[in-house]
């Protein structure tokens, strides 16, 4: 696409407007609420759509049908509408509705946020729901998220919205429940599953917390998936409440924990945990090259070889911290920065 126009610089807005400055798209943006750069910022309907092959409709889901109506009169069969919503059935209601066989639209939901575009995280997925009036449109815009970089998946509506009922819908009631009763807390000490549980807790309060009526009341399967969590929840709960005290009990008692018994897994070796870790590492420093491109572009010219003394020498000291030869990092952490200056 060589102009995307972006109706709405929220959150999300904005942070899909600096992927599309990374690859070089043009586009501008039109938000009557927004702090938008002057160079992006389109003072009409008009102005926004003037040139542009592809609208991104990056409003509240309660907010779209509104809002498309707003820039129905300004469409032609030559643009192709997206919207980017968490939930897919009342959208593509939406589309259909105003848009119908005229215009040409496709549902999407970018499954990254701005913290997740931010860290540079890997892969960007995409699900994609494609349009019976509009045959051409789903290739369309296949092409143009994966010149962003990102992976498509092709999904209905209704397919869509139920995976994310019993994922991200109960992913966030799980932690607002957790927040609310103040287990996330911060705590001087925690086991290994709780720590886990904590990062994503602090990951939806920090990239989409405000969207959490949205997740749960525009996806028409969330509600069923909260029931049936709950239902399980009180099940387990009275279980472990009629459960004899574990002094009492024979060692075979207790609530059946799907997975671990009879017996538990087998240990991994040491190769296969090595292996994960360094899978994980060639991730990692995939991200921080991608990071360091950005801070280059946004970086005003200085002392670079100052710099990386003050980098490395606070990366050996946490390499002491740890207990690892503090030169040995210092020389691991030379290759990389090397590697991110080429």
């Amino acid at each position: 696409m060589s102009h995307v126009a972006l109706v709405g610089y929220g959150r999300f807005g904005r942070a899909l407007g600096t992927l599309l400055e990374a690859v070089g798209v043009e586009h501008r943006a039109l938000d009557p609420v927004a702090d938008i750069p002057e160079p992006l910022r389109a003072h009409s309907v008009g102005e926004l759509l003037e040139g542009a092959e592809l609208v991104v409709v990056a409003v509240p889901v309660p907010q779209m049908r509104d809002v498309l109506r707003s820039l129905r009169a300004h469409l032609r069969p030559e643009h192709l509408v997206l919207d980017v919503g968490s939930v897919k059935v009342k959208p593509v209601e939406a589309l259909m509705e105003v848009l119908g066989a005229q215009v040409p639209w496709v549902g999407t939901h970018p499954l990254f946020g701005p913290l997740s575009l931010a860290m540079a995280e890997r892969p960007m997925r995409v699900v994609l729901c494609p349009n019976p009036l509009h045959p051409e449109a789903a290739p369309r815009a296949r092409r143009f998220y994966e010149g962003l970089g990102c992976e498509v998946i092709e999904q209905t509506p209704e397919g869509h919205d139920q995976v994310m009922a019993r994922t991200h819908a109960l992913t966030f009631f799980v932690a607002k429940g957790m927040v609310d009763s103040g287990a996330a807390a911060d705590v001087p000490f925690a086991p290994a599953s709780f720590k886990a549980l904590s990062r994503t807790i602090e990951t939806v309060r920090a990239d989409a917390g405000h969207l959490f009526n949205a997740i749960q009341q525009e996806n028409p399967f969330a509600t069923q998936a909260r029931g049936q969590l709950l239902a399980a929840l009180q099940d387990i709960h009275r279980d472990l409440e009629a459960a004899p005290p574990a002094t009492q009990a024979p060692e075979t008692s207790g609530v059946a924990v799907p997975g671990l018994e009879p017996e538990a897994p087998s240990p991994r070796e040491p190769r296969e945990h090595i292996d994960a870790l360094d899978r994980e590492l060639v991730e990692l420093l995939a991200r921080r090259q991608e990071l360091a491109r950005r801070q280059r572009r946004a970086q005003e010219a200085g002392n670079e070889p100052a710099r990386t003394e003050t980098l490395l020498a606070v990366r050996r000291a946490w390499a002491r911290e740890l207990g690892v030869d503090a030169q040995e990092v210092e020389a691991v952490f030379r290759v990389v920065l090397g590697s991110s200056l080429r």
